[in-house]
């Protein structure tokens, strides 16, 4: 990844960035919608006492997707291969130091730093996405493909469709690495339409469903030190490892892929949601027919809006006649790069405080959408899997986001969704009645299967063990995740309060055998009135009590902990988690 040069980012919707109603794009909690995450570190003259002198070493800044966790002036290095990121493990654990792997800081939790982490904190990034990017074939019959954790979704994606491979679904933005989605089992929106059968060595559940093997850095008891070892799929070590939320440090996997296939996206703003999130056994467009009748679709709700953009996917061979052939990915650009208008209001809202203008937000969101689909002749797209996958390029609106997976039958999804969205309108209602507007950003549905370990084709394959598509052996008859997450602007007004609300509906709802409900690691959750992943019952009770016996959470953790007795790969937020 090619990092920007240091200085202020550019103004959105061409306009000049020093207007006082923009300036919110120049705060550390901005919504940088034009540069990466991360500035270039500078060579570091003074070094650190017995550093491996072989490793490039270097200060940097960190700043995650959104910028609310951000931190300046940290030692971070780029080891060239997994050899160098045992030696560097070695010497934090030397020290008592720890280490913290980066890509692309394309995430929102504190599981790489929280914040308040600050210069001279013992903590060294470890850059992955630099050379611990390697890509080979390592089968044909069936297919596998070797990776190095630090490859962007957006290369494996393309590699895989160099040589006629793919995956069924996957993430929305290329600039993920494969180790950070793997460490919180991302996922795209997938589930067997009626009539459609799984293609070999592709799943409808997370990433992490799909590797045969990982190679970690993990401790090694007669050697008295940390070492390289190589897991398969059928190891319960292996099984903790798929999904590690950044408790472990993993340089490369093998993964399960399958023949590449063409799919259509039919993108649509003409179904109301009152018609699209009705109640189960509701006659016409409901969520739950899409399903039915494509097995891929996602909703994006803006806030006080009336028509949802409906975008649904299906396997197309060949392309059919009203589709626009697409050849790359990122093919929304009035998306990709905020409209003037959009702009203003989110400007003035930042700046002004005016948060009572997120009905209007809302509204020209939906109608950038309405008009950008028509303009750009994108309504209706066909081609590769990953041209129509991946939509999300960085230089997109950024917003805070929390975020949960509803594990439910698949005839229960059009409930989970008619619930949740009936009960989110009314809140949503109740807040601006009393001039309050927590969110200004959209709703996104989703729905996938779960992480079926058969999949992979190895016989005694494990689950990824905290994974929040981890089937429930007590609950077969959930097979089926409806993901949830709701959008707003960084600093929004009573957005917590509004989030913990949603959050305790949630538990409360699917606390009684109807349903599960599992937090999305990445994202928001464990809401007090005034922070997110504060909430000591959700922290210690309701997400170690959703995984169940086999493994427990304590189980799982105990396996971490044995693989890296030093905490080399915690921080204090992982430490509180893990308690």
């Amino acid at each position: 990844m090619t990092e920007p040069p240091a200085g202020p980012p550019p103004a959105i919707g061409g306009a000049d960035a020093s207007w006082t109603r923009r300036g919110f794009l120049l705060t550390a909690a901005s919504l940088a919608t034009a540069s990466p995450v991360l500035t270039q570190g500078t060579a570091a003259a003074d070094g650190l006492p017995g550093f491996p002198p072989d490793v490039g070493l270097y200060r940097t800044a960190y700043r995650n997707w959104v910028g609310e966790i951000t931190a300046d002036g940290l030692w971070a290095c780029a080891p060239a291969d997994a050899r160098q990121v045992v030696d560097v493990v070695n010497w934090a654990r030397r020290q008592g130091w720890t280490v913290r792997a980066r890509g692309c800081s394309h995430g929102w939790s504190p599981l790489t730093i929280p914040a308040g982490t600050g210069a001279g904190s013992p903590v060294l990034l470890l850059d992955t996405a630099t050379h611990l990017t390697g890509l080979s074939l390592e089968s044909t019959d069936p297919a596998a493909v070797r990776a190095g954790t630090g490859v962007t979704l957006e290369a494996l994606l393309g590699f895989l469709e160099d040589h006629g491979l793919g995956l069924t679904a996957a993430p929305a933005p290329g600039d993920l690495t494969l180790g950070g989605a793997l460490a919180i089992d991302a996922h795209g929106t997938a589930v067997p339409a009626h009539g459609e059968s799984r293609l070999p060595g592709h799943t409808y559940g997370s990433l992490s469903n799909l590797v045969l093997s990982l190679t970690a850095v993990v401790w090694d008891e007669d050697s008295d030190a940390y070492i390289l070892r190589t897991y398969r799929r059928d190891e319960p070590e292996g099984a903790a490892l798929l999904t590690h939320l950044g408790r472990a440090l993993v340089t490369e996997v093998v993964l399960r892929v399958g023949v590449n296939t063409n799919l259509r996206c039919v993108s649509r703003t003409d179904v109301p949601a009152a018609e699209l999130f009705a109640a189960p056994g509701s006659d016409g467009r409901t969520f739950a027919r899409f399903l039915d009748e494509t097995g891929r679709a996602e909703a994006i709700w803006f806030a006080f809006t009336e028509f949802p953009w409906l975008k649904v996917w299906s396997v197309a061979p060949r392309r059919p006649l009203t589709s626009r052939p697409v050849t790359s990915p990122y093919n929304y650009p009035f998306s990709d790069h905020v409209p003037t208008l959009v702009a203003d209001l989110a400007g003035r809202m930042v700046s002004d405080a005016a948060w009572y203008l997120a009905p209007e937000l809302g509204n020209a969101q939906l109608d950038a959408a309405v008009l950008g689909l028509t303009a750009t002749l994108s309504a209706d797209l066909w081609g590769p899997s990953k041209n129509t996958l991946l939509y999300i390029r960085p230089t997109t609106l950024r917003v805070t986001a929390n975020g949960y997976a509803v594990l439910t039958s698949r005839d229960g999804v059009q409930g989970v969704v008619h619930e949740f969205t009936s009960f989110y309108r009314e809140r949503l209602a109740a807040y601006a009645a009393r001039g309050r507007f927590p969110v200004n950003g959209q709703v996104e549905i989703r729905a996938t299967g779960l992480d079926d370990p058969a999949d992979v084709g190895l016989t005694g394959a494990r689950a990824p063990s905290l994974s929040a598509l981890r089937p429930r052996a007590d609950h077969p008859e959930w097979d089926t995740a409806v993901w949830l997450d709701v959008l707003t602007l960084p600093g929004t007004p009573y957005a917590e309060e509004f989030y913990r609300e949603l959050e305790r509906f949630l538990l409360d709802t699917y606390d009684r055998g109807a349903g599960l409900v599992r937090v999305e690691w990445s994202k928001g959750w464990a809401y007090t009135d005034q922070a997110a992943w504060s909430d000591p019952d959700v922290l210690h009770d309701a997400v170690p009590d959703s995984f169940g016996d086999e493994p427990s959470w304590p189980q799982t953790s105990a396996v971490l902990s044995r693989l890296d007795p030093h905490r080399v790969f915690g921080n204090a937020f992982l430490d509180r988690l893990f308690a």
